[in-house]
């Protein structure tokens, strides 16, 4: 399965369109990654963008974005109603199909350090990538705001950032982590008294005693109340719960709802179920619904006509640039991967080796999460390099023209070295599995082991000559060199997995 993973990094910013243009701009220039919504409020001062692709391409695209955030907005001259404590303020990763919340977390960790290290942001991981459990909830981190914080974190052990420096930048600092799909949902009342909203909200929300999986505030937004909200778990609190509740309240105070607002994009399935709610409809499916039951047909059939890997081999030997030899190295790790699989797979069950079940069973869920991220890869990298191909034809007649088009290579550039970095850390992942099979798993099948481990071993060899031969292209090497570092230190730990695969198989 395609893994698709979704971010929803929220700006200190909405007032001057220009600068979440280049933030969008940033977001764009990652292949394999689509900006889905962009939503912006005055009042809150601030913007949310929603963009989806694969787990490398996500990351670099957030990266990218807060890289430009920070260079574009200072928290110090920064006004607005709703509360924050960055430029780039919040950034959540949610799985979508064939990832899972460990891929999050990961992605988070990884560039939780990465901002730390290169942007020198103190950063905070929150939800589930909370590294204590008072971390997990957002407001905990965002309490006392910029302002707050940029006194409490150089004198406040408690407030000392999960990566990045002790002090506060003028872009301030930057939540990353990972949550289950969120709905940021706002209730407008008919009346300006705030003091109403904030009754409300104090009300509906779980902190005070409210509804479960809601978090509101009260807000005044172009002169009327607001119920501003995020609802964390639609499934377990619906929507139409959450809108009754709030419309029950309001009567209290002799007031009504006026009207509500989605901020960025909800689950469709969200909305299904307050028609559901609303229409009283009994023994309801989504099938009954036209759209889905075409989209779930062509589906279909699209699966079964889909065909095998010889369709890849096909586009491989075509005279055309893409795919190349770093798609070909992402299958070979994917194919390492399925082969694991598959040891580990025939392993469960069998009663001499019910000691190590637990273990193989462990196996195979992390070897399906490889296999599904180096079958993306397999694309990724072609579309890396379709990007890179596209900015070199970038006009070059004047000074600016060429200053633009350079920036524009060297960052097509990095990314294009990316995709091929992680298809190695993924090649590693999967070395190490096999060699776990070969050790523990069915005898019969230690060959099907040591293939995996093999193709996983070509995989890392084809995705390293790609990194460095865009490395080496680089004006600037510097720009490369932590991932050159990186690469020799898989390399290395590569070449130590052989020599314990290589005596396994002596035995």
């Amino acid at each position: 399965m395609t893994q698709l993973i979704e971010c929803i990094p929220n700006f200190s910013e909405a007032r001057r369109p220009e600068v979440i243009n280049q933030i969008v701009a940033a977001i764009q220039s990652v292949p394999d990654v689509k900006l889905l919504d962009r939503s912006s409020d005055l009042d809150h001062n601030r913007t949310v963008l929603t963009f989806a692709g694969s787990a490398a391409g996500v990351e670099e695209a957030a990266f990218l974005a807060i890289k430009t955030a920070a260079e574009l907005i200072d928290l110090d001259a920064h006004t607005g109603e709703h509360p924050r404590i960055g430029a780039t303020d919040v950034v959540p990763f949610v799985p979508l199909s064939g990832a899972t919340m460990d891929d999050c977390i990961a992605i988070a960790k990884r560039l939780g350090e990465r901002v730390g290290n290169e942007l020198q942001i103190p950063v905070y991981l929150y939800e589930a990538a909370a590294t204590t459990p008072e971390r997990t909830n957002l407001e905990n981190i965002r309490r006392g705001q910029y302002e707050g914080l940029k006194k409490e974190v150089e004198t406040n052990p408690n407030r000392k950032p999960d990566f990045g420096p002790g002090k506060l930048p003028k872009a301030g600092a930057t939540v990353i982590g990972a949550r289950n799909p969120l709905i940021a949902f706002n209730v407008y009342l008919t009346s300006d008294d705030v003091g109403i909203a904030k009754k409300i909200a104090k009300a509906v929300r779980q902190s005070s005693g409210g509804l479960r999986y809601v978090k509101g505030l009260g807000l005044l937004v172009e002169g009327r109340a607001q119920v501003s909200m995020n609802l964390t778990n639609f499934r377990e609190t619906p929507i139409a719960r959450v809108v009754e509740f709030i419309r029950r309240e309001a009567e209290r105070y002799g007031v009504g709802i006026h009207h509500s607002e989605l901020v960025g994009l909800i689950p469709q399935e969200a909305l299904v179920d307050a028609a559901v709610w609303y229409t009283q409809l009994d023994a309801f499916s989504p099938e009954q619904i036209l759209e889905s039951r075409l989209y779930s047909t062509a589906t279909a059939d699209a699966s079964e006509s889909a065909g095998s890997g010889s369709s890849f081999l096909e586009q491989l030997a075509a005279p055309t640039p893409t795919p190349g030899g770093g798609s070909a190295g992402a299958y070979a790790g994917a194919m390492g991967a399925a082969l694991v699989s598959m040891v580990a797979g025939v392993t469960i069950g069998k009663k001499r080796y019910a000691d190590v079940e637990a273990e193989m069973q462990a196996i195979r869920v992390v070897a399906e999460n490889l296999r599904s991220e180096l079958t993306q890869a397999v694309d990724d990298d072609a579309a890396s390099f379709e990007v890179l191909m596209a900015k070199l034809k970038m006009p070059k007649e004047t000074d600016e023209q060429k200053s633009a088009r350079d920036a524009a290579i060297t960052q097509a550039t990095l990314n294009a070295a990316h995709i091929p970095l992680h298809v190695s850390e993924h090649a590693v992942k999967v070395m190490e599995l096999a060699l776990k099979c070969a050790k523990h798993g069915l005898q019969s099948a230690i060959s099907d082991a040591a293939s995996g481990f093999a193709m996983a071993r070509a995989s890392l060899t084809a995705a390293a000559y790609n990194v460095r031969i865009n490395i080496n292209s680089l004006e600037d090497k510097t720009l490369g060199e932590r991932m050159l570092n990186e690469l020799a230190e898989l390399e290395s730990a590569a070449d130590k997995l052989e020599g314990e695969m290589q005596v396994v198989m002596k035995e």
